[in-house]
């Protein structure tokens, strides 16, 4: 026997029929590529991922992505968290960059390696802070430095018995390139540079007085 028509059986009508009303394409989660779980909008992905794959973000350099990290900070820092990496944004100076999670009490698998500057790098910073921080204190907006000044700095901590300086100054100008990478630096026109407020992050005042009393030992060591 047939139920009757309009019988209440518990079943939504919709369901009655055989399908589950199907959610319009303007309610449907959008994918970014097949398979995609992701939750975060493209350019919220895009800030995410230059955070993890570059040392910092520049607020200068990177104005839309720096305005869509101040509007979705907590859920980048979120992720950022569950990868055992702790979010650092400097809004005074505009730069964003992130730091290894390391802990006694818990056990945390690594993810950043420690990329140490070499020898030719570590001179160019120094010289590079100390320039900064002689500008600033004299009320300058910015510091900048010529190629030619950095190379004959840098060039005097080098072993006085070697003689090869075109190979020292290749030593300098390949550090530069890195730290312009980094957006330690910004070339301005050819051979001269800008150093950015992310000498200060890179190198404390403490680190730079430990390292410049290094080089002023070394120095009265070899002489």
């Amino acid at each position: 026997m047939s139920e009757p028509d309009g019988a209440d059986d518990g079943w939504p009508a919709d369901t009655r029929a055989g399908f589950i009303e199907p959610i319009s394409m303007e309610d449907d989660p959008a994918e970014l590529f097949a398979g995609d779980a992701g939750t975060l909008d493209a350019d919220v992905r895009r800030v995410l991922v230059q955070l993890l794959r570059r040392k910092f973000l520049l607020a200068e350099k990177n104005s839309a992505q720096w305005r869509t990290l101040l509007e979705n900070q907590q859920i980048i820092e979120s992720r950022m968290h569950d990868l055992f990496v702790r979010l650092v944004v400097d809004h005074d100076r505009g730069v964003a960059y992130k730091q290894q999670v390391r802990s006694v009490e818990l056990d945390v698998p690594i993810l950043l390696k420690d990329d140490p500057y070499t020898r030719a790098e570590t001179l160019v910073l120094v010289h590079l802070r100390t320039v900064f921080q002689r500008e600033r204190g004299t009320g300058e907006a910015s510091a900048r430095v010529d190629i030619e000044e950095l190379e004959q700095t840098v060039l005097t901590y080098f072993d006085p018995k070697d003689h090869n300086v075109a190979r020292g100054q290749q030593e300098v100008r390949t550090a530069v390139q890195r730290l312009v990478t980094e957006g330690l630096l910004t070339e301005d026109s050819a051979g001269r540079y800008r150093i950015t407020p992310m000498v200060e992050v890179v190198l404390s005042t403490a680190k730079l007085a430990e390292l410049e009393q290094w080089l002023r030992e070394r120095n009265e060591a070899t002489t």
